[in-house]
C-alpha cells in the first residue's frame, strides 16, 4: 500500500511539474515585465488621446465594468476584448493599446473586465462576462453601433471566456436575447479544455478546478451554440505544445466555425497580442476580414 501510494504521489508530482511547465508562459519569457510596462504605458497613453466611454457598468460588483471606444462612424460592427491573465491577475486597462488600430479600420471596440480569482470562481467569471455581452447588445443604440454585427475576441484566459460566449445559449440566459448574439469570434491562445489546469498548482491554488468542474467549463466538451458561427484561431509558433494543442483541439472540434488558424511565426504567449494591434500583420487583418463579413 505504502508503495501504491508513494507511485501515485510520484506521479501526481510529475503531471504538475509537468503542466507547469507548458501553462507558465510567464517563466518561459523572461522578459515577461518589460511588455507588461510597455502595454501600460502605451494603453495610458490612448487613454488620454482617444475618447472613449470608460468603466461603464454592466452588473453589481466592483470590476463589472467595461470601456467603449465607438467607431468614427454610427452603425460599425463592435470588437469585444476579453483579456486574460489565468483568470487572476491584468486588468482591461492594461490593453487599451489594440484600441487606435481598430478604429482606424472602421470599427467600435469594447474592453471588458471580471472579478478575479480567487474572489470570483471560473464559473462567476464566466457569468459576469454573459452580463457584458447581455449589456452591450442591449445598448447597441445609445452606443451607436451595429448589435447584429458583435464579434468576440479574447487571449489565454480570455479565449476561454470568448470561447464559452460562442457556446452560450443566450436565449436561455434571457429570452430578449437572440440566439446568434455573437456573431463571430477571435481566439487567441485559449484554454478550451480545462482538466490539464488541476494539474498546474502554479496556477491552481487559485482557481481549485477539479476535474468535474473542469468538464463542465471546457468549451470543447461543449457544442459551438451556433454551429456556422465563423471563428479564427491563432497561436504563436514559440509557444508550449500545450497552448498548441489547446488551439487545434477547438479547431478541431467546433469544426462547423472554425474558418482558419493564423499562423505567427516568432510570436510567443504574450507577444501574440502586439501582433493583435498591429494594422500591418496577418492575425489583425484576418480579425477586420471577420468583422467586415459578418
Amino acid at each position: 500500500m505504502r508503495d501504491q501510494n508513494n507511485r501515485a504521489s510520484a506521479a501526481a508530482q510529475s503531471l504538475s511539474e509537468y503542466y507547469t511547465q507548458q501553462y507558465n508562459a510567464r517563466a518561459d519569457i523572461p522578459d515577461h515585465p518589460y511588455i507588461f510596462t510597455r502595454w501600460q504605458k502605451e494603453s495610458a497613453l490612448v487613454r488620454r488621446t482617444q475618447a472613449g466611454l470608460l468603466d461603464l457598468p454592466f452588473g453589481q460588483a466592483a470590476k463589472e465594468r467595461l470601456d467603449f471606444y465607438p467607431a468614427y462612424r454610427s452603425g460599425a460592427p463592435l470588437l469585444v476584448f476579453i483579456h486574460g491573465g489565468w483568470w487572476r491577475s491584468l486588468d482591461k486597462s492594461d490593453f487599451t493599446f489594440i484600441v487606435p488600430a481598430y478604429r482606424r479600420a472602421g470599427f467600435n471596440v469594447a474592453l471588458t473586465n471580471y472579478t478575479l480569482a480567487p474572489e470570483a470562481t471560473i464559473e462567476e467569471i464566466t457569468l459576469q462576462q454573459l452580463r457584458a455581452l447581455a449589456w452591450i447588445y442591449r445598448n447597441a443604440e445609445r452606443l451607436e453601433f451595429d448589435r447584429r454585427r458583435i464579434v468576440i475576441a479574447g487571449h489565454s484566459a480570455g479565449g476561454h471566456l470568448a470561447a464559452m460566449m460562442l457556446a452560450a445559449l443566450w436565449q436561455a440566459y434571457a429570452p430578449d436575447l437572440p440566439a446568434d448574439l455573437i456573431k463571430g469570434g477571435v481566439l487567441m491562445s485559449g484554454l478550451y479544455d480545462l482538466e490539464p489546469v488541476c494539474h498546474a498548482d502554479f496556477v491552481n491554488v487559485d482557481l481549485q478546478l477539479d476535474p468535474d468542474r473542469a468538464l463542465r467549463l471546457s468549451p470543447a466538451c461543449m457544442p459551438q451554440a451556433c454551429a456556422n458561427t465563423p471563428f479564427i484561431t491563432s497561436v504563436g509558433d514559440l509557444e508550449s505544445d500545450e497552448f498548441r494543442r489547446q488551439t487545434a483541439l477547438i479547431g478541431h472540434h467546433w469544426a462547423g466555425g472554425f474558418r482558419q488558424q493564423v499562423a505567427l511565426t516568432g510570436m510567443n504567449h504574450l507577444t501574440i497580442c502586439d501582433a493583435f494591434a498591429d494594422a500591418s500583420h496577418p492575425l489583425f487583418a484576418a480579425t477586420c476580414g471577420l468583422l467586415s463579413a459578418v
